[in-house]
Protein backbone atom coordinates (compact mmCIF):
# COMPACT_ATOMS: atom_id res chain seq x y z
CA UNK A 1 0.00 0.00 0.00
CA UNK A 2 0.90 3.25 -0.95
CA UNK A 3 1.30 5.89 1.84
CA UNK A 4 0.85 9.39 0.31
CA UNK A 5 1.27 10.90 3.69
CA UNK A 6 -1.35 13.49 2.62
CA UNK A 7 -1.78 16.83 4.48
CA UNK A 8 -5.10 18.43 2.86
CA UNK A 9 -7.41 16.80 0.38
CA UNK A 10 -9.16 20.20 -1.58
CA UNK A 11 -12.30 19.54 -4.24
CA UNK A 12 -12.74 21.67 -7.17
CA UNK A 13 -16.43 23.34 -7.56
CA UNK A 14 -17.79 24.50 -10.96
CA UNK A 15 -19.58 28.23 -11.14
CA UNK A 16 -21.56 29.11 -14.47
CA UNK A 17 -20.81 32.74 -13.55
CA UNK A 18 -17.33 32.97 -11.33
CA UNK A 19 -18.06 36.80 -9.85
CA UNK A 20 -21.81 35.66 -8.68
CA UNK A 21 -20.25 32.41 -7.33
CA UNK A 22 -17.35 33.89 -5.51
CA UNK A 23 -19.81 36.74 -4.32
CA UNK A 24 -22.15 33.67 -3.08
CA UNK A 25 -19.68 31.89 -1.05
CA UNK A 26 -18.32 34.72 0.45
CA UNK A 27 -21.57 36.04 1.74
CA UNK A 28 -21.62 32.40 2.88
CA UNK A 29 -18.70 33.15 5.71
CA UNK A 30 -16.14 31.60 3.23
CA UNK A 31 -13.22 33.37 2.79
CA UNK A 32 -11.31 33.78 -0.14
CA UNK A 33 -7.63 33.07 -0.24
CA UNK A 34 -6.47 33.60 -3.39
CA UNK A 35 -8.00 34.02 -6.95
CA UNK A 36 -6.83 34.98 -10.56
CA UNK A 37 -8.84 34.91 -13.76
CA UNK A 38 -10.40 31.31 -13.46
CA UNK A 39 -9.50 29.74 -10.30
CA UNK A 40 -10.38 31.13 -6.53
CA UNK A 41 -9.07 29.25 -3.04
CA UNK A 42 -11.69 29.69 -0.31
CA UNK A 43 -11.04 28.67 3.48
CA UNK A 44 -14.56 27.65 5.05
CA UNK A 45 -13.27 26.97 8.76
CA UNK A 46 -10.08 24.14 8.93
CA UNK A 47 -11.13 23.37 5.23
CA UNK A 48 -10.39 25.02 1.92
CA UNK A 49 -12.17 24.41 -1.31
CA UNK A 50 -11.37 25.41 -5.09
CA UNK A 51 -14.11 28.04 -7.06
CA UNK A 52 -12.84 27.42 -11.14
CA UNK A 53 -14.64 29.11 -13.97
CA UNK A 54 -15.96 26.22 -15.32
CA UNK A 55 -19.37 24.86 -16.02
CA UNK A 56 -21.50 21.91 -17.17
CA UNK A 57 -24.85 21.32 -16.19
CA UNK A 58 -24.31 17.46 -15.73
CA UNK A 59 -21.16 18.21 -13.17
CA UNK A 60 -22.69 21.03 -11.64
CA UNK A 61 -25.93 19.28 -10.61
CA UNK A 62 -24.38 16.27 -9.66
CA UNK A 63 -21.65 17.88 -7.28
CA UNK A 64 -22.21 18.09 -3.68
CA UNK A 65 -20.04 19.39 -0.85
CA UNK A 66 -21.10 18.13 2.80
CA UNK A 67 -20.33 20.63 5.52
CA UNK A 68 -21.06 20.34 9.07
CA UNK A 69 -22.31 23.22 11.38
CA UNK A 70 -23.48 24.06 14.73
CA UNK A 71 -27.08 24.96 13.39
CA UNK A 72 -28.72 24.34 10.61
CA UNK A 73 -31.92 26.26 11.39
CA UNK A 74 -29.75 29.01 11.70
CA UNK A 75 -28.22 28.49 8.77
CA UNK A 76 -31.46 27.91 7.13
CA UNK A 77 -32.89 31.38 8.20
CA UNK A 78 -29.74 33.30 7.34
CA UNK A 79 -29.21 31.83 4.06
CA UNK A 80 -32.87 32.36 3.09
CA UNK A 81 -32.64 36.37 3.97
CA UNK A 82 -29.83 36.51 1.73
CA UNK A 83 -31.35 34.88 -0.92
CA UNK A 84 -34.63 37.26 -0.24
CA UNK A 85 -32.28 40.03 -1.55
CA UNK A 86 -32.06 38.46 -4.93
CA UNK A 87 -28.82 38.96 -5.45
CA UNK A 88 -27.99 35.26 -5.84
CA UNK A 89 -29.55 34.15 -8.78
CA UNK A 90 -30.47 30.39 -9.10
CA UNK A 91 -29.45 29.95 -5.83
CA UNK A 92 -32.06 28.31 -3.53
CA UNK A 93 -32.29 26.60 0.48
CA UNK A 94 -34.41 24.30 1.90
CA UNK A 95 -35.86 24.02 5.38
CA UNK A 96 -33.44 21.59 7.56
CA UNK A 97 -34.66 17.91 7.77
CA UNK A 98 -33.53 15.23 9.85
CA UNK A 99 -31.71 12.30 7.73
CA UNK A 100 -31.58 8.94 8.91
CA UNK A 101 -27.56 9.13 9.12
CA UNK A 102 -27.91 11.11 12.27
CA UNK A 103 -28.15 15.01 11.35
CA UNK A 104 -30.63 18.12 10.55
CA UNK A 105 -29.56 19.11 7.15
CA UNK A 106 -30.58 22.37 5.30
CA UNK A 107 -29.72 21.76 2.00
CA UNK A 108 -28.48 24.86 -0.42
CA UNK A 109 -27.93 25.23 -4.11
CA UNK A 110 -25.54 27.16 -4.99
CA UNK A 111 -25.81 29.84 -8.37
CA UNK A 112 -24.64 26.78 -10.15
CA UNK A 113 -26.67 24.00 -9.15
CA UNK A 114 -24.08 22.83 -6.59
CA UNK A 115 -25.65 20.90 -3.36
CA UNK A 116 -24.47 21.80 -0.03
CA UNK A 117 -25.48 19.72 2.64
CA UNK A 118 -25.38 22.00 5.78
CA UNK A 119 -25.61 18.88 8.47
CA UNK A 120 -25.98 19.57 12.15
CA UNK A 121 -24.94 16.54 14.13
CA UNK A 122 -27.74 14.65 15.85
CA UNK A 123 -26.59 14.87 20.01
CA UNK A 124 -25.34 11.57 21.31
CA UNK A 125 -26.75 10.51 24.17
Amino acid sequence: MIDLQATDVRTFLPSRDFALSQAFYEALGCEREWADDNLALFKLGPSRFYLQRGYAKEWAENTMLHVSVQDAAACFNAIRALLDTGKYPGARVAPPRSEPYGAQVTYVWDPAGVLLHLAQWDAKD
